[in-house]
């Protein structure tokens, strides 16, 4: 955090066009300087209050002796052979998170991080092995955008924008962290923002069902649960929280949330299916079972499991995902298998862990890994 002698300086990028107004508001200034300051902000990239020259000298000045804008700095950028494209970020307390870019056909999408690791111990995920350190700012939520925006100039250009879609499924649990969650929503929802429809934008929770309720008090984006799980007994040992929050309040909580949606819109069920784990046509059966009052309002995500040291699972083999898919399918359900991206660079699902003990040793493997492929772009930025 930015100090002065009088105390900290605001980071106006986490600051939703409420909170600018209210700062002008204390400035004697009209509410359409917010306007203008989120335009430059977040339209043109701009982070120099000089430079924001619909704004009088004077305020410019007083701009500069009370906020800042300041984004992570991108430490290393790592590029998958299959073009998705991982950025290991640092804060300004010198932690560490990652933010992945997942470019498609007719799509990209941007997953981002909320907590720098996360303190859900989630058995099948690097993050949760990692431990949790704080929660971000939505200076911090925001300012990966920035960043993966800026970066991702003249690198995707077949469509207006590169970012299409935003999920808050990078490392940590957005929902612990909601207050500063919800103000960077705002900010990527916001047209003097980023303009992403709340369709595209994304959150995934492992299941904090009180602030599921909360949140739908007040918006509507798309909502993924992260389920993994048929039955509370497999779901305690994958999914810690599920002990306090198990899967029938859980469900309870997003019955709640559908109602927010609409008739016509649905919610994500994520599956990651773990080889002799949770991967069975039993548990398929029972899975659609428990979510059988949902099924006309969801659809279904398998994940086959991402590897990682010492995480002692092993991937499903083909025949036994199509299996578990095609049961579900059977069964009535919309079910989609996700396809594994970035795997070569540790950026698929499950795999963030921007503050390993040991990061140098992964980071010489990844940098050794891509100038073997040639697809490098930077070893030190």
């Amino acid at each position: 955090m930015t100090m002065t002698p009088d105390g900290p300086l605001v980071n106006l990028l986490g600051l939703p066009r409420a909170g600018l107004e209210a700062l002008f508001a204390e400035l004697g200034e009209r509410p359409f300087r917010a306007v203008q300051v989120m335009k430059w902000l977040h339209h043109r990239g701009v982070d120099d209050f000089d430079a924001m020259t619909d704004l009088s000298r004077d305020l410019r000045q007083r701009l500069a002796g009370l906020a800042v804008v300041s984004t992570p700095e991108v430490m290393h950028e790592f590029v998958s052979t299959d073009g998705t494209r991982k950025w290991l970020m640092a804060l300004e307390d010198g932690q560490r998170i990652e933010v992945v870019f997942i470019p498609e056909k007719d799509r990209g999408t941007l997953c981002i991080s909320s907590q720098v690791g996360c303190a859900l111990d989630c058995s099948f995920c690097a993050t949760g092995k990692q431990g949790f350190n704080r929660n971000l700012t939505s200076a911090e939520i925001v300012g990966q955008v920035r960043q993966a925006a800026q970066r991702l100039q003249g690198v995707v250009t077949d469509r207006d924008r590169a970012i299409t879609n935003i999920v808050l499924m990078g490392m940590g649990e957005p929902l612990l962290n909601y207050d500063a969650v919800v103000a960077a929503m705002d900010i990527l929802l916001d047209d003097l923002g980023y303009g992403i429809s709340k369709r595209r934008l994304t959150l995934s929770t492992a299941g904090v069902a009180p602030a599921i309720r909360r949140l739908a008090e007040i918006t509507d984006v798309a909502l993924a649960i992260s389920l993994h799980a048929p039955d509370d007994a497999l779901r305690d040992q994958l999914v810690p929280i599920n002990r306090r929050y198990p899967i029938a309040e859980l469900l309870d909580a997003v019955k709640v949330y559908l109602e927010r949606l609409g008739d016509w819109r649905s919610v994500t069920i994520e599956y990651t299916l773990i080889d002799g784990v949770n991967d069975s046509l039993e548990q398929a059966d029972a899975l659609a079972t428990l979510l059988a009052d949902l099924r006309d309002r969801s659809k279904i995500n398998l994940i086959p499991f991402n590897p990682f040291p010492g995480s002692g699972y092993r991937r499903p083999t083909e025949a036994r995902v199509r299996a578990f898919q095609t049961h579900l399918l059977e069964r009535g359900f919309a079910t989609m298998l996700r396809t594994t991206r970035g795997e070569d660079i540790d950026a698929a699902c499950g795999q963030l862990a921007g503050s390993f003990q040991d990061r140098t040793r992964r980071r010489e493997r990844y940098i050794a890994r891509l100038k073997d492929h040639g697809v490098i772009t930077h070893q030190a930025v």
